[in-house]
């Protein structure tokens, strides 16, 4: 039974708290309480955004490289937050008009929205016309020139991020349509969660954003897929049982090299250049019974000798070219 206190032990306490005695009372250590959202229940756990961030870092890195031919520009990518919240958030924080691109995987329930901030959308518009990305544009409606031109770096996402997934499984990522209002881009419910992943991009000197927003709903089938062998490892499944040796290695031998065979030199005058007719013979420093220098790119490997083979110019390797060979 819990004790009572008496009148004369609760006045007492009340007086003591008056005169401030209680203040000096030492203080505990309890934790500062933090608010929890029944409604929104963390469908992923923190292993599995953990390898979603990975392979979102991986696209980061590829979509880049993509931006940096494209462009002519140092370009840097890179993934600032990956967050679950309501799809009624999301909607609040997209501008109107905006610049997004309704895209699915093929096969599934997932759908998912690409937004581009205005400001992207226009440099990127500006740069892949040849301008240099400091244009100023009044209105901020995108038209339907500009969508077209944006489609092509909306497709080349979706097949960086093809790429970047298959560590998880052969996903085909496919645009549906372009919108400028993010009503019409309906791809939940506004009290169902999504998944949002951050992206900023700077391009230059300045910084923009870029967004994908997926609805979680339907994302058990990956999460599942998610599992402990596949958190420590970015491989591609066709590599699983192989070392990167191998892969390397594998990959050198289906390199292709440029050969080429140097028969000779000679000097001329620009004048005997410009004279030359066909039939004409330049006469070479070598001699014919002399070795050719057989190169490997621009570097020279090996001396030969040229001759026919079944009908066919060929050249045989006599011995490998010593860098004071000549």
């Amino acid at each position: 039974m819990a004790e009572v206190l008496s009148q004369q032990e609760i006045d007492l306490l009340l007086n003591k708290v008056k005169s401030g005695e209680e203040q000096n009372a030492p203080q505990t250590n309890d934790k500062e309480a933090m608010l929890f959202d029944f409604r929104l229940p963390n469908r992923i756990s923190k292993n599995q955004l953990r390898t979603i961030r990975n392979i979102n870092e991986n696209f980061a890195e590829s979509f880049a490289s993509f931006l940096v031919s494209k462009l002519q520009c140092v370009v840097n990518l890179s993934v600032t937050s990956i967050d679950q919240i309501y799809y009624s958030e999301y909607i609040l924080s997209v501008s109107n008009p905006a610049c997004l691109y309704t895209f699915e995987i093929k096969n599934t329930d997932i759908k998912g929205i690409l937004e581009l901030n205005s400001d992207l959308a226009f440099v990127l518009v500006d740069r892949l016309l040849g301008g240099n990305g400091a244009g100023t544009k009044q209105s901020t409606v995108i038209t339907m020139i500009e969508q077209k031109v944006l489609l092509s770096i909306a497709e080349r996402i979706m097949i960086d991020l093809r790429k970047s997934w298959q560590t998880v499984d052969n996903y085909e990522f496919r645009i549906e349509r372009f919108e400028s209002d993010i009503d019409f881009a309906q791809i939940t419910s506004q009290s169902e969660s999504v998944l949002l992943i951050t992206f900023e991009i700077m391009i230059g000197e300045k910084n923009y954003m870029m967004n994908l927003c997926f609805a979680t709903f339907a994302f058990d089938k990956i999460l599942s897929k998610l599992t402990s062998q596949n958190l420590s490892s970015v491989r591609h499944t066709k590599y699983a049982g192989t070392t990167s040796s191998e892969i390397l290695t594998n990959h050198l031998y289906k390199t292709f090299l440029p050969i080429v065979v140097e028969f000779g030199t000679a000097k001329i005058s620009m004048r005997q250049l410009f004279e030359l007719e066909s039939g004409d013979i330049i006469k070479l420093d070598t001699m014919i019974g002399e070795e050719q220098t057989i190169k490997v790119g621009t570097k020279p490997l090996f001396f030969g000798r040229s001759g026919n083979l079944n009908g066919k110019k060929a050249i045989k390797l006599t011995r490998k070219f010593e860098t004071d060979s000549k």
